[in-house]
């Protein structure tokens, strides 16, 4: 947001500077960027006036003009313009000064005749692209009073010298204004807010009949109003306003645009100007768009629609895309004289919808996307038609045309006094509440010594309840007052065992693999579509960047594994030897049915490579495995997630990875995926050894996990007990099979199994799978015929269960 400091004076008498007017709105929570001074460059142009201009002697095009530059005597300046002439109030570039673009104004002979000085246009001055002539001016400012020829052309024109480039937080949508940002400087000096008085005059018969407003989704557009003028004139922009649009980022276009791109620098409100002659049927509809229909937009670029995409129609065709863009066949031209002027309210997420799918980032859906102020609508629409009234010489037609079927209801907030003190852990006086409270324009009712009801005003629309009152009272009290101490907490046993935040599990989940001794990587949400292609990932459901970064991010991540393989590969062009990575990211693929169009889940992704051990002295340069890769997913789900261990299903084929198997719960529920890197893939990333992968879908394991809680059980204080025994089985027999008719076979005495040995005879289709079983008594000490019983018990109905042999 570029804040003109002369605009903000004309709406509160602030007599600072602008860097402290930055240091206090950076302290309010707007941050100051930079201060810039737009007209710098033309500072040494003074005003001058023609006294006589004649043809040059040995020229069919220049022209040796006098020139009053309020000197002793006039200078003489040879002019190459078409349109100079006697008389003229012109802006001189005298010598010695500097054009932008770094060219210096030195005396100079033109074919003959001495020249001091250049008289400018606004090219030169780089204040448009008008180079047809010189840049004439009138005779009197825009107050009335006459020029004084010598004075300085940027002071004369009052331009907008300091301007505060200020970064806005989404939330603060009531400051993209200069009215905006006055109330807040108004409030923290203050200072009286006086808005220029104007006064609208309306003639001619009523017009609120003239063009009937059907909103047919009234979440969508909670209101939409305009007026209609009459006789306008096209045609340039005085100079103030051209030369305050350009020092507000924006273009100056012809003077029925530039008021409405005035308005919403000035009011925050967006405007939108449609030549009336073009609009059919006395009609304007307010309704969605068909899906796949065909739009073109005012940059004359055809748009494919949907439906979630709005609409605003005549009775016959469709004349804007609501709140992002006007359409082509109703813009203002040079001929336009009617004009029927728009001021509307759309809902912020269906703007935010439409403008990023398209990307039609316009200034005016950038408001939408953050709200605008219900309550001002009628004053903005009668400021704009004000001002065409009086700089395009239009008629303003009596009355308003207005649908308002979902009218304002301010925001509703219970308010403690006794909450900020607590909340900051500092002393707030209730009557600094109500005088901050007050100051933002809130309407309060005392309704008990205890608890008030505060509204909040239309245009602060992250004013929702009483944490966000407490932080407005905490900024204006000064967030650099408050003490460093931590404010006191209290919490009792009822806070114990409540359901935690994701953000919470998140951090613990971390804390706890860092433990196991893996280190995490972070990566962009970006990745190349080169990278996806790279691993095999299918197309379908990307989700493509229209303005990427670079082209090697230009898709977001449907697949965590894209990322982490650049940071093993980056780890091991720096020569690590040995790689034990994770990641909890979000994944993003393409869903037409979410209100985003993309739909996120949350991953876990591990990576191991190279050696198993630090390359240190007595370490063996053992490589990672699979088995590796299995004890950390197994010790995350059992430790950590307290889940029952995972079911692994051998794939036939994936997209990167060989071999890979299938992460599953006992109800058969897919979590995750594990496998080594295709041999060919690890190459891209240097990897000389195997990449082993593991996938886990977070989310879903967090919502299995969500209530389990770990008991404790007293510790044995008798000795346990191992046997082994050797099952023979078929070699398709999975371990985990036999493993769990072990244990549901168990007796009272069991109280666990582990696979100690696999052996595969030469020439055979079976395998050999010895486990060592632990007996154990919490009240005695087993004797051996105890322990051989249950042995064979078990083994017995292993045996018959499974169809097997020992």
């Amino acid at each position: 947001m570029l804040l003109s400091l002369n605009w903000l004076r004309e709406f509160v008498p602030y007599a600072g500077s602008a860097e402290e007017l930055g240091e206090r709105l950076t302290m309010l929570g707007l941050e100051l960027e930079e201060i810039v001074h737009p007209f710098h460059e033309i500072r040494e142009m003074v005003l001058g006036r023609v006294l006589t201009c004649e043809d040059h002697p040995d020229s069919d095009h220049l022209h040796v003009c006098s020139v009053d530059l309020g000197g002793e005597e006039p200078v003489t300046i040879v002019c190459g313009a078409p349109n100079v002439a006697k008389g003229q109030l012109v802006v001189v570039a005298p010598v010695g000064s500097t054009m932008p673009g770094g060219f210096q104004i030195k005396k100079a002979k033109l074919r003959g005749v001495p020249s001091n000085g250049m008289i400018c246009s606004e090219r030169e001055m780089g204040l448009s692209d008008d180079h047809s002539g010189i840049l004439v001016l009138p005779e009197t400012d825009r107050h009335g009073n006459p020029f004084k020829v010598g004075s300085s052309f940027v002071k004369a024109m009052e331009m907008d010298t300091e301007v505060l480039d200020l970064s806005i937080t989404p939330n603060r949508a009531d400051c993209l204004s200069v009215l905006g940002i006055a109330r807040l400087v108004a409030a923290a000096y203050g200072l009286p807010l006086t808005p220029p008085e104007f006064k609208l005059e309306e003639h001619g018969a009523d017009c609120s009949g003239e063009y009937a407003i059907e909103i047919k989704n009234p979440d969508f557009c909670p209101c939409y109003c305009g007026r209609v003028l009459e006789n306008c004139t096209t045609e340039k922009s005085p100079y103030w306003i051209r030369y305050r649009l350009h020092a507000a980022g924006l273009r100056p276009i012809s003077n029925l645009v530039d008021v409405t791109n005035y308005i919403l620098m000035e009011l925050g409100q967006p405007l939108h100007a449609f030549d009336a002659d073009t609009l059919k049927g006395g009609k304007i509809i307010i309704q969605s768009a068909k899906e796949g229909q065909k739009f073109t937009t005012l940059d004359g670029q055809e748009r494919t629609l949907k439906e979630s995409d709005g609409l605003i129609c005549d009775a016959e065709n469709a004349i804007a895309l609501a709140g992002v863009m006007g359409g082509l066949d109703t813009e203002i031209s040079s001929t336009s004289k009617n004009v029927f002027l728009e001021c509307a309210l759309f809902k912020p997420a269906s703007i935010r919808r439409t403008a990023r799918r398209l990307g039609l980032n316009s200034d005016a859906s950038y408001r939408f996307e953050r709200g605008v102020d219900h309550e001002g609508m009628a004053y903005a629409l009668d400021k704009a038609a004000y001002l065409m009234q009086t700089y395009a010489k239009g008629t303003v037609r009596k009355g308003i045309c207005k649908a308002e079927p979902k009218p304002f209801s301010p925001a509703r907030i219970s308010f403690r006094p006794s909450r900020p003190e607590f909340i900051l852990g500092m002393p707030i006086s209730e009557d600094f509440c109500e005088k901050t409270l007050l100051a933002l324009d809130c309407k309060i009712e005392k309704t008990s010594k205890e608890e008030w009801t505060v509204y909040a005003p239309g245009r602060r629309y992250d004013l929702t309840r009483e944490a966000d009152l407490v932080e407005e009272i905490a900024i204006f009290n000064g967030i650099d007052n408050m003490p460093s101490t931590l404010p006191k907490l209290s919490h009792t046993l009822e806070h114990c065992g409540k359901t935690e935040g994701q953000h919470h599990f998140i951090m613990r989940a971390k804390h706890f693999l860092a433990g196991l001794g893996m280190n995490e990587a972070i990566n962009y949400s970006f990745v190349g579509n080169n990278d996806l292609d790279m691993l095999n990932l299918p197309k379908e459901d990307r989700v493509n960047i229209i303005n990427p970064l670079s082209a090697e991010q230009d898709v977001l991540k449907t697949h965590l594994a894209a990322g982490i393989l650049q940071s093993v590969r980056e780890n091991i062009a720096h020569g690590a030897l040995g790689l034990r990575l994770f990641e909890i990211a979000r994944t993003f693929h393409k869903d037409e049915q979410s209100e985003t169009t993309v739909k996120e889940r949350l991953h876990l992704i591990f990576a191991l490579y190279g050696n198993r051990f630090d390359n240190a002295w007595g370490n063996g340069e053992e490589e990672t495995d699979y088995t590796d890769l299995r004890g950390f997913v197994d010790h995350f789900v059992a430790d950590f997630l307290h889940l029952e261990a995972m079911r692994v299903q051998k794939l036939s084929s994936h997209p990167y990875l060989s071999p890979a198997v299938e992460l599953s719960t006992d109800n058969g529920q897919v979590v995750g995926i594990m496998g080594r890197v295709q041999k060919n893939i690890a190459e891209e990333y240097y990897a000389k050894k195997s990449i082993w992968i593991a996938d886990l879908e977070l989310d879903t394991l967090e919502e299995l996990s969500r209530g389990k809680k770990p008991h404790f059980t007293p510790l044995p204080v008798y000795p346990a007990v191992r046997r082994d025994m050797t099952f023979i089985c078929p070699q398709e027999m999975p371990v985990k099979t036999v493993l769990d008719a072990i244990c549901q076979s168990k007796g009272k005495f069991f109280t666990g199994a582990e696979l100690r040995d696999l052996y595969i005879p030469k020439d055979s289709n079976e395998r050999n799978l010895t486990f060592r079983l632990t007996f154990q008594s919490l009240d005695k000490t087993l004797e051996d015929k105890e322990v051989d019983k249950e042995r064979e018990k078990i083994a017995q109905a292993v045996m018959k269960a499974l169809n097997i042999r020992m």
